[in-house]
């Protein structure tokens, strides 16, 4: 018994301190812009990764689809390792290198021994301004990407969230898909690629972030080293500006009775980044919860919608979003659904926000906290995480919060914070709505519409 107390008592003590002990991001400017982030830790191991302020967000309708052609041709070979050379490279050191391109942010990383360090940033810095572009290697991945885009046309959840910002934010940037169109892709040139490069991948858009077992004066003197000069520097002119999006309550469906189950996404126009009613809306999706049919728990689960969903099968599976950009977002849910369910299924989602907007209580508050703050401390594992935390919060923030303060966010949150901030985000607005599959049993959008309020007598 004495054992299982102490342990228990360690246990505890062991959240808060992880909390408090959690190594301090050290932050440098350099005279370009460029900014060096890091966490030092005991690790034997190093994550290093550029963040570029750069996506589809920022391509207009004939360019759409070059950050992602860009994101296949960085790996391809530099103007100092031509070829199979940088790949080599990169292998020869054990190391692991790998880029992703959303809507308003562009990432490469690396992933080695904490002592090659300084050989990570010489590469991130040469694929960033050295990118070969070969017409051969252009050709070749160009076919990759247009077999890349037939395959995506599969995933139904990616295509329905596609159609997601297309409704919503129809006529603006934000309804770009990241990959781009066929037709774009077909007819992208190499000068296309370069102007994309020499626009945006500049010092004042980066961060360069690490993590792991590194010194932040080595990180510095690697950066001042190869991340100077010309190619990283704006030459007078002043920085693209971000594009305007505006939100509409819409909606695209894609009927087609062929397919086994229809995907319906639902959305209000959510905050920016930096808005301090994230939190409180992470918390009120917490609530919410989400499910799937491979679950264990059954009707017994926490979340009154998945405890439905169970009870009278109305899903295959459901799950909350709150996807966020510099100056908007998209609250909502995503549900999978047999035919003769989606009616059902759409009426148990949107009466659980109503009830948020009117009667979250503080016993579910209380548990959604604890599930966030367990979320929250999972990003501690491995490095690859941290650091992707380092450059995404310098560029949606403009700073590294540290979790400390997320914990005193959450904790702050109460049952009347939940009712106030649905209620301004949910509560009889219009919202945007994104429909595949077999979906002849999705209401009429004013029906729809007219369940996002509660008329009581």
């Amino acid at each position: 018994a004495a054992l299982l107390t102490s342990t228990r008592k360690r246990g505890t003590a062991t959240y808060a301190q992880t909390l408090q002990n959690i190594p301090e991001t050290q932050v440098t400017t350099l005279d370009n812009g460029l900014r060096v982030a890091s966490e030092e830790s005991s690790q034997p191991t190093c994550t290093v990764g550029l963040w570029i302020e750069a996506g589809s967000r920022y391509e207009d309708a004939k360019t759409n689809g070059a950050g992602f052609f860009m994101e296949h041709m960085a790996f391809k070979g530099t103007k100092k390792r031509p070829g199979s050379a940088f790949e080599k490279e990169v292998e020869s050191l054990g190391a692991h290198l790998n880029g992703y391109t959303s809507r308003e942010q562009t990432a490469f990383y690396i992933k080695a021994l904490s002592k090659d360090m300084p050989k990570a940033v010489e590469l991130l810095s040469d694929l960033v301004q050295n990118c070969a572009l070969e017409d051969s290697q252009i050709e070749k991945e160009r076919s990759i990407i247009l077999q890349e885009l037939k395959e995506m046309d599969s995933s139904l959840t990616d295509v329905t969230f596609d159609y997601l910002h297309a409704t919503a934010y129809q006529g603006t940037a934000l309804a770009h898909t990241v990959e781009g169109t066929t037709e774009n892709i077909k007819r992208l040139t190499r000068a296309d690629l370069a102007s994309y490069i020499d626009t945006h991948f500049k010092a004042p858009r980066m961060v360069l972030a690490a993590a792991g077992g590194i010194s932040h004066r080595e990180l510095v003197d690697a950066a001042k080293q190869h991340f100077t000069g010309a190619p990283f520097t704006y030459k007078g002119d002043s920085m693209p500006a971000l594009p305007r999006c505006r939100f509409t309550g819409s909606e695209i469906r894609a009927r087609d009775d062929a397919l086994p189950l229809a995907h319906i996404a639902l959305a209000v126009e959510g905050p920016g980044w930096a808005d301090p009613d994230n939190v409180v809306l992470n918390v009120a999706n917490a609530i919410i919860g989400r499910y799937d049919r491979t679950f264990g728990g059954g009707k017994n689960q926490s979340s009154r919608l998945a405890a439905l969903a169970v009870e009278h099968n109305l899903c295959h599976s459901f799950e909350p979003f709150n996807t966020s950009y510099s100056d908007t977002g998209l609250f909502g849910f995503h549900f999978v659904s047999d035919p003769l369910s989606v009616d059902d299924m759409m009426f148990c989602a949107q009466r659980e926000w109503m009830r948020l907007c009117t009667s979250a209580t503080e016993s579910e508050v209380t548990r959604a906290k604890n599930w966030l703050r367990n979320a929250m401390v999972a990003q501690l594992d491995g490095t690859t995480r941290v650091c992707e935390n380092i450059g995404s919060h310098l560029l949606h923030y403009g700073r590294c919060i540290p979790l400390e303060e997320w914990d005193a966010r959450i904790s702050a949150v109460d049952a009347r914070m939940v009712r106030d901030v649905c209620s301004k985000y949910i509560y009889d607005k219009c919202p945007a709505i994104a429909a595949v599959g077999p979906i002849e049993q999705l209401l009429d959008y004013n029906r729809i519409r007219s369940a996002m309020y509660w008329v009581r007598f």
